[in-house]
């Protein structure tokens, strides 16, 4: 079973930035490689699942015409909206992945330290979504933790898990101290 929406709820509850996405080397350092993974260029429509308070969604925004935001808790997409409310190219809607998830097409997917908290059934059916809604010549970027957790599955379990069931190319693989990223190409 996938965490539910109740636990992100007590967490943002708790804090103002519970990922320490504003104040951590770590944070800064792994946004600048997530930017750097992309293939050059603009993206036309893009979708970031698991947004949380929007420190990557304006980093992101930079590079799309348009771009919708996505996170479980109501209050990170509360922050997140505030973050990105002067941007109007960006969107920002709670939605539980992979239930809620939004028609496309999307030229780039990026999940971010999401997949993990899902387990393989919502792994596999969010692979497929995301396969269904990107656009032909779309990539989706995956970064996951490889650190340990609490979580239905690895960082390295959901990785592999997402990929096989998307079933494209891999057009990118980095690992890196404590995270991984992939850039999936369709076929």
């Amino acid at each position: 079973m996938s965490w539910d929406r109740f636990v992100f709820d007590r967490i943002y509850a708790g804090a103002d930035d519970p990922w320490q996405v504003q104040t951590s080397a770590y944070e800064r350092a792994k946004y600048a490689r997530t930017l750097a993974a992309l293939p050059p260029g603009r993206f036309a429509s893009a979708l970031e699942v698991g947004c949380s308070i929007g420190a990557q969604t304006v980093l992101l925004a930079a590079r799309c015409d348009r771009l919708l935001a996505l996170d479980i808790s109501p209050e990170a997409v509360r922050r997140a909206r505030e973050r990105s409310r002067d941007m109007a190219q960006v969107e920002v809607r709670e939605a539980i992945i992979p239930r809620d998830w939004p028609d496309g097409p999307f030229n780039l997917i990026v999940i971010s330290e999401v997949l993990y908290f899902l387990d393989r059934d919502d792994l596999i059916l969010a692979a497929q979504r995301a396969a269904a809604s990107l656009a032909p010549a779309g990539v989706i970027l995956l970064v996951n933790w490889t650190g340990e957790t609490d979580t239905p599955t690895t960082g390295d379990e959901a990785a592999e898990l997402f990929a096989a069931a998307f079933g494209g190319k891999v057009g990118l693989h980095e690992r890196h101290e404590n995270y991984r990223i992939e850039l999936l190409r369709g076929l």
